[in-house]
């Protein structure tokens, strides 16, 4: 299986990462990836971008060094009701909106199994949300019999995080269980390396690893071909509307 895109990286704009976007791109560029998305940490995270960094990203080429750049976020879950730290003006500059929990921004706890379902419930109405980041998270444990159909009726794409499997271990049997429901109720996944260093980029080895291991099939894997997930971009957002589309259809944004 071949992955095309890595559509959750950190730049040096979240101090608590260290490349720069450029350096960000590059690395891309030099996996051969056709997308890369810059998902710096929502306004409530500590160390996060000041509020105009997400407001003026509309100055970000949308293509450089030939890979295709979508201006993103990662959002963080504030609360048991869902919400996320997207700021409304800055809603219309987003193409890729990540939301994840953290425990600097979620609520202390205790945390009941219900209070997260409750949660990642809401999360799934949110239209303005297209993947669910890290929830394999063993300190936000959810009903994922029930919650898992739900991102998959509202469009959104559960990630498979690499980084879970070096930084977060503990997570990885609950990601396999989350897998394994979104194979059972054919819900579109996505891979992600969530990297805060550029050479992270586009290393997905973990993560195909457990896919090849639990016959995960390829066709539920958005960001496995160009064609899907340009078909997502399309039914889900306006990026591939833009005219320079117009001269890139010919290459990179075939049928492949």
């Amino acid at each position: 299986m071949n992955i095309i895109a890595d559509t959750h990286t950190h730049t040096s704009a979240s101090t608590h990462a260290y490349s720069s976007l450029s350096e960000v791109v590059h690395a891309a560029a030099l996996k051969g990836l056709y997308a890369v998305a810059i998902t710096d940490h929502g306004e409530a995270m500590p160390g996060s971008p000041q509020p105009w960094y997400f407001h003026n990203m509309h100055v970000i080429p949308r293509i450089l060094e030939g890979v295709i750049v979508l201006r993103g976020q990662e959002c963080n879950v504030l609360d048991y009701e869902g919400h996320i730290d997207l700021r409304q003006d800055d809603e219309p500059v987003m193409d890729w909106i990540v939301a994840s929990m953290h425990t600097p921004t979620m609520p202390k706890g205790p945390h009941t199994v219900e209070d997260i379902t409750r949660a990642w419930l809401a999360v799934a109405r949110d239209p303005r949300v297209h993947v669910i980041g890290h929830s394999g998270s063993d300190q936000y444990v959810f009903d994922y019999e029930r919650v898992i159909p739900e991102f998959g009726k509202n469009g959104k794409l559960v990630e498979l995080n690499e980084s879970s499997f070096i930084n977060r271990p503990s997570f990885i049997p609950n990601c396999a269980r989350i897998l394994s429901l979104c194979k059972k109720y054919g819900v579109p996944v996505i891979l992600n390396t969530d990297s805060h260093f550029a050479t992270l980029v586009g290393d997905f080895s973990h993560s195909l690893a457990l896919l090849e291991q639990m016959n995960f099939p390829e066709e539920l894997v958005v960001n496995s071909s160009i064609w899907r997930f340009n078909e997502y971009l399309r039914a889900h957002t306006h990026v591939l509307e833009e005219p320079i589309f117009n001269e890139f259809a010919g290459g990179k944004n075939g049928s492949h």
